[in-house]
């Protein structure tokens, strides 16, 4: 049985939702794994882990060690006796400035490097053969389609007749996905009859599912994404999606009848709104499972890249 030690920031020993449940479909696949958590902010913050990382890599002994994001894989490449894979995420590519400079130094030092999506592989102008592009996997077993009203019985929240429920790709704090956006598109909506946009913040991942089962449109107007969850988790359970033209949206929802890419005017974003609210369920399940990106496929390949390392 391979041994992996999964490096990732985390906040109060929580770490992001897609670290995690890919993290347990590894162990699923047979994959003996220990996380290991960054506090801290900046790369003083990182640094102050190393004493810590050092001792859990002696205890555990992994094969291999796979860190989620730029500077979580430059931290774990600080000891060059195990090797490290490390997953590019957005950020640490979109953030240029020091952030990418020492992530490109983390691309030199890492054993393999895997990006999320194309076009942030692109963007890094990493040139090495050591790299794939391997976006994060949706559990379909846990995002999965129900029946509008029967999700919103679920969801325990007031619903009004006559009124239509958007989702926002995010929370309305989150400067990167700009909620200003969104609200002035939701604003001109007004005029067509009553809309109201929800903020995607603080549920439970079984709640993500059945409020996406419950609205009746997902929208995203980010600045910029790497391969976003959510649309792929919006795609597993039918909810139809208007997105600005931002990481690998076009190609994840490209063809199917409901998902809508548009510009950033409001105009054009409340004409796709108008279109994708009356559409019911999509066909985004079958895309997504057609393109691969179900967690056990995605597992798949991350378990050739570590018997490539």
């Amino acid at each position: 049985m391979k041994k992996v030690m999964i490096v990732a920031h985390s906040k109060c020993g929580l770490f992001s939702p897609f670290v995690t449940e890919q993290a347990e479909a590894l162990k699923v696949a047979g994959i003996q794994i220990r996380m290991f958590g960054i506090e801290g902010k900046g790369l003083t913050g990182y640094l102050k882990n190393l004493p810590k990382l050092k001792k859990a890599l002696r205890e555990f002994a992994p094969d291999a060690i796979h860190a989620h994001y730029g500077l979580s894989g430059l931290l774990a490449n600080i000891q060059r006796k195990c090797p490290v894979i490390t997953t590019y995420h957005g950020s640490d590519i979109h953030a240029g400035g020091w952030i990418l400079r020492l992530s490109r130094l983390c691309m030199r030092l890492s054993k393999f490097n895997v990006f999320v999506s194309q076009l942030l592989l692109d963007k890094s102008g990493f040139k090495k053969d050591n790299v794939s592009v391997i976006p994060c996997g949706v559990d379909i077993s846990l995002f999965h389609p129900i029946e509008k009203g029967a999700a919103r019985k679920l969801l325990k929240r007031g619903f009004e007749e006559g009124t239509s429920y958007v989702l926002f790709a995010g929370a309305f704090g989150d400067k990167v996905k700009n909620s200003p956006l969104a609200e002035e598109v939701i604003k001109h909506m007004k005029e067509y009859g009553p809309v109201e946009l929800w903020e995607l913040k603080g549920y439970s991942r079984q709640e993500v599912n059945i409020l996406l089962n419950s609205v009746d449109c997902l929208l995203m107007t980010s600045f910029n994404e790497g391969s976003p969850m959510v649309i792929k988790e919006a795609m597993a359970v039918g909810c139809p999606i208007v997105s600005v033209d931002v990481g690998d949206v076009k190609s994840l929802i490209s063809g199917v009848d409901g998902c809508f890419v548009s510009g950033r005017s409001v105009d054009e974003l409340s004409k796709c709104i108008r279109q994708a609210l009356g559409f019911g369920k999509t066909e985004g399940r079958s895309k997504l499972i057609s393109n691969g990106l179900s967690q056990d496929n995605v597992v798949k390949k991350l378990l050739e890249v570590y018997d490539r390392c």
